[in-house]
């Protein structure tokens, strides 16, 4: 049985934990959007009614930890976590990263200053758009944007010798529960999964959020390590999404 463990703490203390080298580093990191987290979504308004008034989450940012996301602090641990490349063909590893657009610039600038020299765009198209409140603008946003980051060799590529296009589809996940409110479908998690890694392969989510990723990874046979530092989405992460039941290690300590 492969092995996946959500651990209650921050991606910088991976090293007491002992866990591998990862083939594939996939996360979402904090879109950094401030207090307008809410902003062009229903939920800004009671029952997404604007009548009803403003909600509680009105001027309000996802957590209260998303401003003091560091992304440069965030590759140099990240390139660290990744196994290093060797002479062997085809079997580099990468990160994939999650991000609002305007991120991607200075993702592409601390990836290099890390020895990720190249990185290749990706675009998700949705057939819905939670900017609703935008409507009236005529164009809304239905995309989600990643990059993916390597250093100097190709990494590991597994589509049976066919094309991958940059723009995919964006399946809906109406069968996972919803514990995040960035949470990324888990069908998506395991096709990108399935493209960079092989069975048994290690995959780290340094930033966990609800977990799916890490179900992801167990869903195809790899094994998969990830890290949330709030304590409240670590449990449901753990009971709603992943189905774990063994002790909860919070920093370190048996919960």
């Amino acid at each position: 049985m492969n092995r996946i463990e959500l651990f209650n703490d921050s991606f910088q203390n991976y090293k007491r934990y002992g866990i591998p080298k990862a083939q594939l580093l996939i996360t979402d990191i904090p879109y950094n959007v401030g207090s307008d987290a809410y902003g062009s979504n229903p939920m800004w308004y009671e029952d997404g009614d604007s009548k009803n008034g403003t909600s509680k989450l009105a001027g309000k940012s996802f957590f209260n930890t998303d401003e003091r996301f560091m992304i440069p602090e965030f590759f140099h641990f990240c390139s660290r976590m990744l196994k290093k490349e060797t002479k062997e063909r085809n079997d580099a590893p990468c990160m994939i990263v999650f991000c609002s657009f305007e991120q991607q610039f200075e993702l592409i600038k601390h990836a290099k200053e890390n020895g990720f020299n190249h990185y290749i765009n990706l675009v998700f198209r949705k057939n819905f758009s939670p900017q609703v409140l935008k409507a009236n603008m005529r164009i809304v946003g239905n995309s989600e944007y990643a990059l993916v980051l390597y250093k100097e060799k190709l990494p590991k590529f597994r589509n049976g010798g066919n094309m991958v296009f940059n723009c995919m589809d964006w399946p809906r996940d109406t069968d996972t529960p919803k514990i995040h409110p960035t949470q990324k479908p888990v069908a998506l998690l395991e096709r990108l999964i399935s493209i960079f890694t092989d069975k048994d392969d290690v995959v780290i989510d340094p930033v966990a959020g609800s977990g799916t990723t890490l179900l992801a990874a167990k869903n195809l046979e790899r094994r998969a390590y990830g890290f949330e530092t709030m304590k409240q989405m670590c449990m449901e992460a753990r009971e709603k999404v992943l189905s774990i039941s063994e002790p909860f290690l919070f920093n370190g300590e048996e919960a």
